[in-house]
């Protein structure tokens, strides 16, 4: 690893430790050189599929893109940074675990809206607004009383499932 403040190239591991819930590697290096310490942080470099868009154009997947559009719905509401961090890579977890080459955009956008839901209401209901183009008053209504009948995610994730191997983020 080559020293951000002096260039050499040799430096040494001082401490490593597991980060983000275990899906990178922290490392503190001091450098051979100067002697200056900094940190780095190793990921594994993982190929997420292609998004088949509704046009049949495919792109790759964009992280940041998927980010802004959550970050958006979710603009003036009370959730933590964290929280949408962690459902950013519950997403990206379900995305590489279809196996799939290709995602259709419907599917991973189905799995934004399910994510927003759990986050809050009112972000999710900004998302399926855009994402859904309401037509009219009444299907704007049936979402939100959908919402208003629906136990919170707390209850949900508490409760276990009728048929069992049934999940509702993978696409069944």
């Amino acid at each position: 690893m080559r020293c951000p403040f002096c260039s050499a190239d040799e430096t040494k591991v001082i401490d490593s430790r597991l980060a983000n819930e275990g899906d990178s590697v922290r490392r503190r290096r001091e450098c051979l050189t100067c002697s200056e310490r900094f940190t780095t942080f190793e990921t594994a470099e993982l190929v997420l599929p292609r998004i088949v868009k509704t046009d049949g154009i495919r792109e790759p997947f964009d992280e940041e893109k998927m980010r802004r559009g959550m970050q958006r719905a979710l603009e003036k509401r009370p959730v933590d940074t964290e929280k949408v961090e962690a459902a950013i890579s519950r997403i990206k977890s379900l995305l590489r675990a279809t196996g799939d080459r290709e995602v259709s955009s419907r599917r991973l956008g189905e799995w934004v809206m399910d994510t927003l839901a759990d986050l809050d209401h009112v972000a999710y209901i900004r998302f399926a607004s855009v994402y859904r183009s309401f037509e009219d008053m009444s299907a704007f209504r049936e979402v939100i009383e959908r919402l208003e009948n629906e136990p919170p995610a707390e209850l949900k994730a508490q409760q276990i499932p009728l048929l069992p191997g049934r999940d509702k983020t993978k696409g069944s």
